[in-house]
């Protein structure tokens, strides 16, 4: 990996890192677990169409490891993981056929990917199917924060690469 790219995934792991922090600060939007705006995606969904598949995981994984250390919440680690892979194993395979300008589609899908991961850990764990009446309501705010995302992803992306104006119109 070249130098400059290292750095451009680092400054994206950061900045993704520092809208997690902030975001943890605002007050709940709904009162369900798991429901938040989860803008620290932008980042993750404008790696998928920027970089390979290993480089989007070693960002994403540094960006879990250290939001839990950050917000010392050791205990999300698990379902942050499982929603992040679930999230991002379907984004890199959608990115084959959805072309940049529908990123927002591959976020929306991402997003609602990312809550059954978490839905599926928090089953595992608590060995009880009680959390499955809260799955609409996580995949509606889902896909509600997935399309925001995506189309600020989307944004910096056609203002990134030089000529993708024409691709993401």
């Amino acid at each position: 990996m070249s130098t400059k790219k290292l750095a451009e995934l680092s400054m994206l792991t950061a900045a993704a890192l520092i809208v997690f922090i902030v975001e943890l600060r605002f007050p709940d939007i709904l009162p369900i677990p798991g429901v938040k705006l989860g803008l620290a995606n932008i980042f993750t969904v404008y790696a998928v169409y920027r970089f390979k598949a290993k480089e989007v995981f070693l960002m994403v994984l540094t960006r879990i490891i250290l939001g839990s250390i950050f917000s010392s919440n050791f205990s999300a680690l698990l379902y942050s993981f499982a929603g992040a892979m679930a999230c991002l194993a379907g984004m890199l395979l959608l990115k084959r056929i959805i072309p940049m300008r529908y990123i927002w589609l591959c976020s929306i899908i991402g997003a609602m990917l990312h809550n059954t991961g978490q839905i599926i850990v928090a089953m595992a764990v608590m060995r009880s199917m009680a959390v499955l009446p809260f799955y609409p309501i996580l995949l509606t705010a889902g896909c509600i924060a997935g399309t925001f995302t995506g189309l600020c992803a989307r944004f910096i992306l056609s203002r990134h690469i030089p000529g993708s104006e024409d691709k993401t119109e």
